[in-house]
């Protein structure tokens, strides 16, 4: 269970960073933090290694503090947030219609 509490957290978080409105104002746009904070992917590992950082904080999950369960954690993270944000958007379940003919 604390795993599903993490990957919840981390694509919350991740969210927020690369989507949210409220960061719009102070999210770079240029150079390499502006790569980061545009891609899902990238900004999920850094998110899970946030939140390995600050695990003794919360009781909802708990990791040892070594450097493996930081990187564990950081892909972790990417890889479900960038698998949910391709799956979900803003209007729900993301539905893709390729190009083509109906009959």
């Amino acid at each position: 269970m604390e795993l599903i509490w993490f990957i919840l957290a981390a694509y919350g978080l991740t969210y927020i960073l690369v989507f949210g409105s409220i960061f719009e104002p102070i999210r770079p746009t240029k150079g390499k933090l502006g790569d980061l904070f545009h891609c899902p992917l990238c900004t999920g590992f850094w998110v899970g290694v946030f939140l390995w950082s600050i695990n003794g904080a919360t009781e909802l999950f708990n990791f040892d503090y070594t450097f493996v369960n930081a990187f564990i954690c950081g892909c972790i993270s990417a890889g479900t947030s960038y698998f949910i944000s391709m799956l979900v958007d803003d209007y729900g379940i993301r539905v893709v219609h390729k190009g083509g003919e109906q009959s």
